[in-house]
């Protein structure tokens, strides 16, 4: 329809003309989204233009103002028409009799209408007290009538908002969180609310108001294309249900699609969410950037005075290597450089999630840009950092977010683009695919004290359901996909086995708890045998569980855990014919022998540290304790180290473990792994020798030269450097951020696990001086360590400990407990 088509039906400016003019407008399938909504605004426009000028013949300072989503030309087929008639308020009469001029024919076509009356002061006041009302002003946009009326409202209305700003912009956030809080998520919806749901058109329009107050801006890219796109639906939806409707009711998503020439409901649901994404995230962001801006004006003023009118320079605090805290977020150290450090955007998220600070957008942004891609298999630090961000607790979601929002989530793991805001139709899940993911992994993050393995449960958690996005059976889609990026992301293929089995039989304890016969034996043998091994069931108990907490609150109850913890009972029983094996009995390598005849013939601690890279590296120096290949902060080549093998043999005495873990603390060395066994000598030399097998990292900057370590080794082992102080001092000095609430520590006994000892098991989370605890711990309880195995798992630390009595022997039950219970209080305290 032509502009002179327009003229032609409506020059009557009568209800009929343009009634006529608007079916054929909304049925004409060639035009559709922006340019029929703009061609439905200027319809209209020439409508109410034609009312307003017969009726407002011969009187002068009033004018008609379309204000809202009218406003801003955004007419759907059903939407409201928001109008102001404005007037200077000298004849109140006439501009009464003009008001039933203009309204009397809108109400006659059953359209919508929100109309007011007022003078320039009035509107001005009415916004004052009504913040939706100042909102429609500021999308206020000329009809007809006194033009300068209009331009000056419009201006006065502009200046208020921004000079309000601060008042106002806290006023609109608590405005979106209030709706947000009633209508949900708009992203995760089934039968989501387009405008009123968070994420949707009212979100988009608030963005629109903070940018039109010049204290912060929203993310531009994307934002107009998704909210064309939210545009597009709800025309299609109004058009389809002949009412003025935003809630996407299921029974209607079929229509809508094929209005929109889609393939199905789930492809409209899917663009659906993904703008609603990208408004949710740059909503997020815009009002953090509000917050930090009100934040900075309430500080300045007191700060210049302070100060003599400078400008302090803003605080930065390391978080991780290339990683700082700045300002409330997590930006970028200015030596990073992302194009030479693939690892940093999972080193970035991690930092953030684990201190419950967001991602800032422009991080996030320079590393998409730059960063260059993981090698395959990923190196173990990358591997290590997904695992410590999956394991952050609900700090997770919104790091997650912001990776997602810039493609590199897709980037890490191309698999994730299958599920990327694939919706569910099931009445049990509240989240999209990828979504659930993440609240699987945020759930089964407060379970990893129950497993020995807790990056293979959180990396379960992730995968899962990644066979969603392929036809057919998802669990056996899903256990070759997970197979795959397991191995892609620097799994052995033994751990990879076990993520293939976890993700294909991740339904199974469920479903055989409540649908079969648990006193049937055969029952209990199947899922036994599609098991294996009792580390898998202890894994596939507790993704159990956080998956059906992830689902909804109708997935996971007190009896469906019963029943589930029933079956695992009965499945453990069949499996534990399986026998233990010894960590003990390794035998000692070469290089080992001779640390440990150089340690007893000197009398004291004997070093040797090796780099470890991709490639394999180079045979250590002597006993001096020097480095070959390159190190943690070098400059030199290419590969960046994976850690530092650290080989450290001492003469057999109390006190080894405390003293070793608590100068790594000292020197700001994170523990990798950490194995502690004692070495009996060869034949002919009578005496043992404590080894220690570890592999460390410097949590900044390069490592200490090995002379200091060992010297200052020497010093905690005879009591003349206390530890203890040291950190104390330096935790006093620098304290460290309490971002996530961490679950509380597990100390276990391990039954049976051992002939000659009593076998330890702590479950922690890791953090600086965490092995130097224990180990002292331990001692004061006067048991000796005959053998330890630490490992770090993300954010995880797994220990197992054989102790023994003062005399040798495994402690006594009793005893035993104690112990445990003891260091378990310790390590709360």
């Amino acid at each position: 329809m032509t502009s002179t088509d327009v003229a032609n039906e409506t020059e009557d400016s009568g209800p009929s003309g343009y009634a006529a003019a608007r079916l054929r407008l909304l049925t004409e399938g060639a035009r559709s989204g922006p340019p029929r909504r703009s061609a439905l605004s200027a319809l209209t426009d020439d409508w109410l233009t034609g009312l307003f000028d017969t009726g407002a013949e011969g009187l002068r300072g009033v004018s008609l103002v379309a204000v809202g989503g009218y406003g801003r030309g955004e007419l759907s087929p059903r939407s409201d028409l928001d109008l102001l008639l404005l007037h200077d308020g000298h004849d109140d009469k006439a501009v009464a009799a003009l008001a039933d001029r203009l309204w009397y024919p809108v109400w006659d076509l059953g359209l919508a209408l929100d109309h007011s009356v007022r003078t320039p002061a009035e509107a001005r006041r009415t916004a004052g007290d009504d913040l939706k009302v100042h909102l429609g002003l500021l999308d206020a946009r000329h009809l007809a009538g006194d033009l300068g009326l209009t331009a000056a409202l419009r201006t006065t209305v502009l200046a208020d908002w921004r000079n309000q700003a601060p008042k106002r912009l806290p006023e609109l956030q608590e405005l979106c969180a209030e709706r947000a809080e009633r209508q949900g998520e708009l992203q995760y919806l089934l039968e989501p609310d387009l405008k009123e749901a968070r994420g949707g058109l009212r979100d988009a329009t608030a963005l629109r108001a903070v940018a039109a107050s010049w204290l912060a801006d929203a993310p531009r890219e994307g934002l107009a294309d998704a909210r064309r796109r939210l545009l597009d639906v709800r025309d299609a939806l109004h058009l389809t249900t002949g009412r003025a409707t935003d809630r996407l009711a299921l029974q209607e998503q079929d229509q809508v699609a094929a209005e929109l020439g889609l393939l199905d409901a789930d492809t409209l649901l899917r663009q659906v969410y993904e703008a609603a994404r990208l408004v949710s995230y740059a909503s997020d962001v815009t009002w953090r950037e509000v917050g930090r801006v009100l934040r900075a004006r309430s500080v300045r003023p007191r700060l210049r005075a302070m100060l003599g009118g400078g400008k302090p320079a803003p605080e930065r605090s390391p978080l991780a290597e290339g990683v700082v805290e700045q300002d409330g977020e997590v930006v970028l150290a200015r030596a990073a450089r992302p194009e030479r450090d693939p690892v940093l955007p999972l080193r970035a998220a991690a930092a953030a999630a684990q201190s419950g600070l967001p991602l800032s957008l422009h991080a996030v942004r320079r590393l998409a840009a730059t960063v260059r891609p993981l090698p395959t298999p990923w190196p173990a630090e990358a591997r290590e950092q997904l695992v410590t961000l999956l394991g952050s607790g609900r700090p997770t979601v919104e790091v997650w977010e912001a990776l997602e929002a810039e493609g590199l989530i897709t980037r890490l793991l191309p698999d994730w683009e299958r599920v990327r805001c694939r919706p569910q139709r099931n009445a049990v899940h509240v989240w999209t695919v990828d979504r659930h993911l993440i609240e699987t992994a945020v759930r089964a993050s407060s379970f990893t004290r129950r497993v020995h393995r807790p990056d293979l449960l959180l990396v379960a958690a992730l995968l899962h359901d990644i066979g969603k996005g392929w036809p057919g059976d998802h669990s056996v889609a899903g256990e070759i996909i997970a197979k795959d990026v397991a191995v892609r992301i620097g799994f052995d293929h033994a751990d990879a086995a076990v993520l293939a089995t976890l993700v294909r039989h991740h339904l199974l304890l469920i479903e055989t708890a409540t649908r079969r016969d648990l006193d049937d034996p055969a029952t209990v043998r199947a899922v036994a045998e599609a098991v294996g091994t009792q580390g898998t069931l202890e894994l596939l108990h507790a993704l159990t569980e956080a998956d059906a907490l992830a689902t909804g609150p109708a997935a996971w109850s007190a009896w469906r855990g019963s029943l589930v913890a029933d079956l695992v009972k009965r499945v453990s029983a069949v499996l534990s014919g399986d026998p233990l094996e010894d960590p003990e009995a390794a035998a000692p390598t070469a290089e080992q022998e001779r640390l440990a005849l150089e340690a007893f013939r000197t009398g004291g601690p004997v070093l040797a540290l090796r780099a470890q890279t991709e490639a394999p590296a180079e045979v250590p120096d002597a006993v001096s304790g020097s480095v070959s290949g390159s190190v943690p902060g070098s400059v030199s080549g290419e590969q960046e180290p994976l850690g530092v093998e650290l080989l450290i043999a001492v003469p057999d005495q109390a006190g080894v473990l405390p003293a070793v873990a608590g100068v790594l603390a000292v020197h700001r060395l994170t523990v990798r792994t950490a194995e502690l066994r004692s070495l009996s000598l060869p034949d002919g030399v009578d005496g043992s020798v404590l080894l220690l097998d570890w592999r460390v990292a410097a949590e900044y900057g390069s490592l200490p030269q090995a002379a200091r370590l060992r010297a200052d080794l020497v010093r905690a082992l005879d009591g003349s450097l206390d530890i203890a102080a040291r950190l104390a001092e330096r935790d006093a000095a620098y304290p460290r951020r309490r971002g996530v609430v961490a679950p509380p520590p597990r100390v276990t006994v391990a039954p049976a696990a051992s002939r000659s000892a009593t076998v330890i098991e702590v479950r922690a989370q890791d953090a600086p001086g965490l092995l130097f605890r224990i180990g002292r711990g331990l001692e004061e309880a006067g048991v000796r360590v005959r053998s330890a195995h630490a490992g770090t798992l993300g954010s995880n630390a797994v220990d197992a400990f054989y102790v023994t009595a003062a005399e040798g022997g495994p402690l006594p039950g009793e005893e035993a407990v104690s112990v445990a219970r003891g260091l378990e209080e310790l390590l709360r305290g």
